[in-house]
């Protein structure tokens, strides 16, 4: 298995950036860490992330996170309470209003699909744009794996902003997109739920306004910050040229080389960083069945 350091090595010649030197105590700490690709996706092993950890670990682990953009656990085989007890350890979590919650734990969203319930997340996305604070990130569990297909595929937009062209670069600076919640409203309709229901989901959830390429809270970094799923228009642009320059953006996410994939098992976790990364849950498995559950932790307003 690869470690982190290493790759550090290779990338900056043994010349070590001040905010990755803190991240080779991953020996000390008695893990080893395994990328699934040079700029996105890291599995932790040697680590139970139900216990109670050190607050050096969940330092490291944050750290990590923001470079790496999205961590892996296996074998994880802890209750529902140390799962949300473990995004806790990360910041405040997020109740989701418009999905399955579990009925005494309304943090843990439930992803259910099978025969009687078609997958329809097969598509690139960041978490809850719609919000004025979307998430900081997810973690998420199998629990219910098919033999064959369901992974899911994560993009570090960081590294898709930094292969736009200077011209591009300049052109998206400084504008802002509109987001909505628009597909949950559209489903609560097609479920039967009243135009009354709707309105006040929707009056509770307005549209909001983020920046096109957001800064990183921790790095400073800049990625693109729209997304096929939640993104509608940018602000005062024409609506067809709006729809031209952001199909332009859509389409980074599914650059092969800013990817990695992710194999689900049975009590593997991914905790994904939703401020610089976007996925894509494969729906390749339907009709058989794939069971997740997911903790979700607050962010910050995007700038």
């Amino acid at each position: 298995m690869n470690t982190l350091l290493h790759s550090e090595k290779e990338s900056h010649g043994g010349a070590k950036p001040q905010h990755e030197k803190k991240l080779n105590h991953e020996e000390a700490l008695g893990f080893t860490l395994h990328h699934l690709s040079p700029i996105i996706g890291t599995e932790v092993h040697g680590i139970d992330i139900g216990a109670d950890l050190q607050d050096e670990t969940i330092t490291f682990l944050s750290d990590l996170l923001v470079q790496r953009k999205v961590l892996f656990f296996r074998e994880q085989n802890i209750s529902m309470d140390a799962h949300i007890a473990f995004a806790r350890r990360f910041g405040e979590l997020e109740i989701h209003p418009f999905t399955a919650n579990n009925e005494s734990r309304p943090e843990v969203i439930h992803l259910a699909n099978g025969p009687d319930n078609k997958p329809s997340i097969d598509i690139w996305h960041s978490d809850v744009t719609w919000r004025e604070e979307p998430s900081l990130g997810s973690i998420l569990r199998g629990r219910e794996i098919p033999e064959v297909g369901g992974d899911t595929l994560f993009a570090n937009m960081e590294a898709a902003y930094d292969g736009l062209s200077a011209e591009l670069k300049e052109q998206i600076d400084g504008l802002y997109a509109i987001h909505d919640n628009s597909v949950f409203l559209n489903a609560m309709r097609s479920k039967g739920l009243s135009d009354a229901e709707i309105n006040a989901k929707s009056k509770e959830f307005p549209p909001v306004r983020h920046p096109v390429v957001r800064t990183h809270p921790v790095s400073g970094k800049k990625s693109i910050y729209v997304n096929t799923t939640f993104t509608q228009t940018i602000e005062g642009m024409d609506p067809v040229e709006a729809d031209l320059l952001l199909a332009k953006l859509y389409q980074t996410a599914a650059t092969p080389n800013y990817q990695c994939r992710f194999r689900w098992a049975k009590d593997s976790f991914a905790f994904w960083d939703n401020r610089g990364a976007q996925h894509y849950a494969a729906a390749d498995y339907w009709p058989a069945v794939r069971c997740m559950e997911r903790v979700t932790i607050k962010g910050d307003r995007p700038a």
